[in-house]
């Protein structure tokens, strides 16, 4: 039965456009998902990551109105919508596997949902060739058979077809995951610039970060069946909440250490360390200090940083317009990503002092 959710008399921001409350979904005694809180704002771009079996897909399924909550409430504009069939609610869902019509002409896949609310077929037309020049498909592709498309047209009609629902949101479940590293970069620009252009609501689920970093205003990182950290691309790769978020979310270095007196002590390799307090306050004993390798330098004699460790060269990888390189330290393997131009000359010297500042890095519980 719906019900309407009533707000506090006082409410200081806008109503989000869905909000979970406690949601929980179990498949017997296995929680799929458990305890979710979560405010969708209006008009974001909203990315749900995790890896395999994080409950990120039943996370979806139940936001679209395809699985039922076993514990918790779902509302859309403050209405409770738990059991609202999803032909019901105001969403849509573009799928994986797209679910394109595969007899079908291009302009009847984007027209089909006008169809079923009985909109005329010239009226039908008119608002499938706007939808195609949304999505840059040409006019010409009205009559095109769908299934001689390129995947990338394909994407496309998907999407057209999914704004012709004119649904308050939209739900993608890994939209790009089978397409090639060229076409994904292009449709994520494209997809980003369709949020901004149409001003509609957009959550997203992928297991890809770089997917998630281009895109989103907000990702949230799921981990075992709950929501670990909701945050700004900026504050998940710069401010992870724990080592898992911070090592899921791009390459780290970690190093544990360990309190000795008012500093800190290396345990897996040899050295003393000063760090930033970690962003909770909490004092700790033990503890790992977390570096992206971008934040790490080769040092020259007279250089100075906060902290510093020797090492050998043990392997370099070109990443374009940058270089990685692994450093041996002890038994650790450390990471120094640097621009080209800041490469180490050939023939250098394999004994290496890489180094980096207190403030460039951060502190997790151990």
């Amino acid at each position: 039965m719906l019900q309407t959710m009533t707000a506090p008399a006082a409410e200081a921001q806008p109503r989000p456009i869905l909000q979970l409350v406690g949601v929980r979904k179990t498949f017997g005694r296995f929680a799929a998902v458990e305890s979710i809180d979560l405010d969708v704002r209006e008009g974001e771009f909203l990315t749900i990551v995790g890896p395999s079996g994080s409950g990120k897909t039943t996370l979806l399924r139940m936001l679209a109105g395809m699985d039922t909550p076993s514990e918790g409430y779902i509302t859309l504009r403050g209405e409770l919508i738990n059991d609202m069939p999803a032909n019901r609610r105001p969403t849509c869902l573009v799928f994986q596997s797209l679910a394109l019509f595969p007899h079908k002409s291009v302009g009847e896949n984007i027209t089909f949902p006008l169809k079923v609310k009985g909109v005329s077929a010239a009226a039908r037309k008119a608002r499938a060739l706007e939808l195609m020049k949304v999505v840059r498909l040409p006019p010409d592709y009205f009559d095109k058979n769908v299934m001689k498309c390129s995947g990338g047209e394909r994407q496309r009609v998907a999407l057209a077809r999914a704004f012709a629902y004119d649904p308050q949101v939209l739900f993608f479940d890994e939209p790009l995951s089978a397409l090639d590293y060229k076409l994904k970069k292009a449709l994520e620009k494209e997809l980003k610039d369709l949020h901004r252009e149409t001003g509609k609501t957009f959550i997203y689920i992928t297991h890809s970060l770089e997917e998630a970093m281009v895109m989103s205003d907000r990702i949230g990182v799921m981990r075992a069946g709950r929501l670990v950290q909701v945050g700004t691309p900026e504050e998940i790769y710069g401010a992870p909440v724990d080592r898992f978020v911070s090592e899921f979310v791009g390459e780290v270095n970690t190093i544990k250490v360990k309190r000795d007196g008012e500093e800190w002590r290396g345990v897996d390799v040899d050295g003393r360390f000063t760090l930033r307090p970690p962003a909770d306050g909490a004092a700790l004993g033990e503890a790992f200090v977390v570096v992206r390798p971008e934040y790490m330098r080769f040092l020259k004699e007279g250089d100075t940083a906060d902290n510093r460790l020797t090492g050998t060269v043990y392997n370099e990888y070109s990443l374009g317009s940058r270089i990685q390189y692994q450093i041996r330290v002890g038994e650790k393997v450390m990471l120094v990503e640097l621009s080209r131009a800041r490469a180490l000359p050939p023939g250098s010297d394999p004994v290496v002092t890489i180094g980096w500042d207190a403030a460039d890095a951060f502190t997790l519980a151990g």
